[in-house]
């Protein structure tokens, strides 16, 4: 077909035209984000300290980190799946709780809506030093409240059990404005009339939420698990300046030992199969919650 002749073909126009939008995104991610991870892949079969050339030593980093001869690698795997247990369900339930209260059409809904995300746009860092003042058990504001109602506080970020509570309370607290957002589009995009119908047939506000509502919004729910269960995989600059990987280990999560191990040590070889283990473990639960979405998630 002579070029000219397939230009004519509404399809193809409407493809270049597409490529036009996203070639600078998809380029973008090529040049920024897969093309720098392809080296990585030669360094995690190498020993590297940034300083010497790269010395093949095959499986070995693998080896080290699954064999048991690295002790913390087990420790920040127990810790990233406790911080993920605590901070998906929540970040999940609050984010949806705020949808529902921010649904409604009140005056000055808007400012409120704006109040609960601003911490969506906050610095991390800025977050962790703040909540590490607050969670102080000397001078911070949350034992000094508690101590107003004759209520000791704990010593927050000192204690192994306590630390891990309160990097979750963080965790939850600032991801659940970006969450509200998701659910409300969500709740916003339900017909008024199938809730309209379920009020006459006598449903009550949460048999609406159960049986009209909620499946209607699992596609939303997908989304925000997926995308919740990578970012607790992913977790590291609250950890650093809040609890540095403490009280001992309490809070020494994946991501942490993985720049421990690559930055600290300068082991740049055993930090890259660290960071491609995480690499594979992220894609295969991905693809799982993607296979599973099949027998709850409802599009019509």
């Amino acid at each position: 077909m002579a070029p000219r002749a397939l230009w004519r073909r509404s399809s193809v126009r409407r493809a270049a035209q597409g490529w036009v939008f996203i070639g600078p995104v998809v380029l973008g991610v090529l040049a920024f984000n897969i093309l720098p991870m392809l080296p990585t892949v030669y360094a995690s079969f190498t020993y590297w300290d940034g300083l010497h050339p790269m010395e093949w030593i095959g499986l070995a980093n693998y080896q080290r980190a699954l064999g048991g001869a690295d002790p913390n690698f087990k420790t920040g795997v127990v810790n990233t799946l406790l911080y993920m247990v605590g901070r998906v369900p929540f970040a999940m339930l609050t984010g949806l709780a705020l949808a529902l209260i921010v649904n409604e059409r009140l005056r000055g809904i808007t400012f409120v809506r704006a109040l609960f995300y601003l911490p969506v746009v906050s610095s991390v860092v800025a977050v962790g030093v703040v909540w590490k003042w607050i969670f102080n058990w000397q001078y911070g504001l949350l034992n000094a409240i508690l101590d107003v109602v004759n209520i000791t506080g704990p010593r927050w970020l000192s204690d192994q059990n306590w630390a891990k509570v309160a990097v979750v309370i963080v965790a939850v607290w600032h991801v659940m404005g970006y969450n509200m957002v998701l659910f409300l589009a969500g709740l916003q995009g339900i017909p008024p009339a199938l809730e309209e119908a379920a009020e006459i047939d006598g449903a009550n506000a949460w048999q609406r939420l159960i049986h009209v509502k909620l499946p209607l919004l699992t596609p939303t729910v997908f989304f925000v698990a997926i995308m919740s269960v990578i970012a607790s995989f992913q977790v590291f600059n609250l950890i650093y300046v809040m609890t540095a990987g403490g009280p001992g280990t309490a809070t020494y999560v994946y991501v942490y030992h993985m720049w421990q191990e690559g930055f600290n040590l300068h082991k740049f070889g055993y930090g890259a199969a660290l960071a491609w283990m995480l690499f594979v473990v992220i894609a295969i639960v991905t693809w799982f919650q993607w296979k599973m979405s099949d027998r709850w998630v409802f599009y019509k």
